[in-house]
């Protein structure tokens, strides 16, 4: 493992979704979010304030408002997270918001529709794209594992048992951190076999409607991807870097009220917010940087994340918000743990050969497989030589295994016909005794038997060894059609693009602050004039005093009635889980 420790910020982006028919035919009060993409700023309008209250204003790496495409978010946002991934480092993307706020969407998007795809589409695209234009020196393996958390149950959905299969467990390892036992890994060769291994998860989930979300997420989605790379260092020998990417899909936080659960939905919703909660300690926790416990172990999502938040990775955390007036406490809870976990520090490095790493075993094996089976045609073939009284030389080399394996068939051809042609003589034989010519073809059916079964043999295990090969991709072979020159300069200017817009946004932020500095600089006294405009805008700061002490009470007042609200809902729930369970 690499030394390097150094620090990196959770990077957090907001996005916002239009508002849907329901809430436009509720009224005309409008949207309560207003986006600021030039600065990266939330600012939200409290529907029940005065006119006086001032409106919050939170600041984020990037926000992304009703308009915003799915590509950009992608390009401007993940992009760097997975070139990342596909250097060694381990990565995570999660989104975070109230049920129905477009969580899913953000994530998986419209699969068919290359304009509406989601983040984790555009990563399969990203990783077999980037292993195509690779070295050639350079080898890859590629493994996804797909699971959900339900009813704070770790459940494998590619488990062709999945509905009666039991709860997984987690374990921890010094090394690569908090991972499942037992959970299915798939190797995936290409674009089309990672989408049928999330296709068949996607079939195995649990979802449900509820009066805020038609398919609403029932569980906690987590998919995995390993990238391993293989290239040949300065030391001559082969190093393999290991990069670890999780998509996560949340289910969405809900007040029972507004969702209208019962019976097994308001168990559902129970755990789920309980979950959320304990990842909401967790993000405070972190953030406040004193504290000294931080409760990973209070939920199985927030021990998947441990790495994730404040561990060896690099994290992407899209917040989804709703702009409905009716939304408001929700979407202020979710601005207010977005804020918070911009001050998440993490200690990512490149996971440098591993002692897990599944490439290197089958490296191994391939080598191991491949000496076998040159072996045995080297054998074949040295008989053959003794048939045909020719002389051979063979290097053993990839350019000869054809002309290896036409030299073998023939050889057993030949054999097999001269075996044929022994029995038959035997047969014919007049003056041999019928037990010695028994004997004789008894013997001459075992060597065919013989020559059979090692004919079989070497075809097994030159199945055995394809199989083992094709499962490894090698950098520079074009596994899909769409990598043409003016693909790759389209998406360099793409990332050129988001590049340049994360600066000037950056540059903005500060010119902002910059420009609060400068109008305090230049308050000098050389006249009494200046003295009074000196005064005045002393006063101007006591009234700016003012506003924020009413704008923090009304904060206070917030948090105070978010927890009533908090209260009341637990209330609710425990007085329904009561209730349900008198009644059985």
């Amino acid at each position: 493992m690499s030394k390097n420790k150094s620090s990196e910020s959770v990077k957090v982006v907001v996005r916002c979704r239009p508002l849907n028919r329901r809430e436009e035919s509720n009224g005309p009060a409008g949207s309560i979010v207003k986006m600021d993409i030039r600065l990266g700023q939330v600012i939200l309008r409290n529907p029940r304030a005065t006119a006086s209250e001032p409106q919050k204003t939170f600041t984020f790496d990037a926000v992304y408002d009703a308009n915003s495409k799915q590509r950009d978010l992608y390009d401007e946002s993940v992009r760097p997270l997975i070139d990342s991934v596909l250097a060694g480092f381990n990565g995570t993307i999660f989104a975070y918001g109230q049920t129905g706020t477009g969580k899913t969407y953000t994530m998986m998007g419209a699969w068919m529709d290359p304009e509406k795809r989601g983040v984790i589409p555009n990563a399969f695209d990203h990783i077999f794209t980037h292993i195509s234009r690779s070295q050639s020196d350079r080898q890859y393996l590629v493994r996804a594992s797909y699971l959900e958390i339900y009813l704070e149950e770790v459940r494998d959905l590619l488990d062709p048992n999945h509905g009666n299969a039991r709860a997984l467990e987690l374990r921890e390892n010094p090394d690569s951190g908090v991972y499942v036992s037992d959970l299915t890994s798939c190797v995936c060769k290409s674009i089309k076999e990672i989408e049928e291994v999330m296709n068949v998860g996607n079939q195995a989930r649990a979802v449900g409607a509820t009066d805020m979300n038609e398919h609403s997420s029932r569980s906690h989605a987590l998919f995995l991807i390993t990238v391993e790379c293989s290239q040949p260092g300065p030391d001559g020998r082969k190093h393999i870097r290991v990069g670890r990417l999780n998509l996560v899909d949340l289910a969405g936080s809900e007040r029972q009220a507004k969702t209208g659960v019962q019976g097994e939905r308001l168990k559902e919703a129970a755990k789920i917010n309980l979950s959320l909660s304990a990842l909401g300690n967790v993000i405070s926790a972190l953030a406040d940087g004193r504290s000294s416990h931080v409760p990973y172990r209070d939920s199985k999502l927030t021990r998947l994340l441990q790495d994730s938040l404040g561990g060896n990775a690099k994290t992407v955390m899209v917040a989804t918000l709703g702009p409905s007036p009716q939304h408001y406490d929700e979407t202020l809870t979710t601005l207010r743990y977005a804020n918070r976990a911009k001050n998440i520090q993490n200690q990512p490095r490149v996971n440098e050969d591993p002692k897990d790493a599944l490439l290197r075993e089958f490296q191994m094996e391939i080598a191991r497989l491949r000496a076998q089976l040159h072996h045995r045609k080297w054998r074949s073939k040295q008989k053959k030589e003794q048939v045909d009284g020719e002389d051979w030389e063979g290097d053993g080399d990839e350019e000869t295994d054809g002309e290896e394996e036409k030299a073998v068939e023939e050889y057993v051809k030949l054999e097999e016909q001269r075996l044929e042609r022994e029995k038959q003589d035997i047969r014919e034989d007049q003056f041999m005794l019928a037990d010695e010519k028994q004997r004789l073809l008894g013997e001459k059916e075992r060597m065919m038997g013989d020559l059979r079964k090692e004919q079989e043999a070497t075809e097994q295990l030159t199945a055995k060894y394809k199989a083992m090969e094709s499962k490894l991709l090698v950098g520079g072979k074009n596994i899909m059609d769409h990598t043409n020159e003016q693909q790759k300069m389209l998406e360099m200017k793409r990332h050129e693009i988001a590049e340049q817009s994360s600066s000037e946004r950056e540059i903005q932020q500060q010119m902002l602050v910059q420009d609060e500095e400068t109008v305090e600089l230049r308050e000098t006294f050389t006249s009494l004039q200046q003295e009074v405009e000196a005064k005045t805008k002393k006063l101007k700061k006591y009234l700016k005093l003012y506003a924020k002490l009413q704008c923090i009470k009304a904060e206070i007042q917030d948090v105070n009635d978010e927890h009533v609200r908090s209260r009341q809902e637990l209330e609710q729930t425990q007085n329904e889980l009561t209730r349900e369970l008198k009644f059985k």
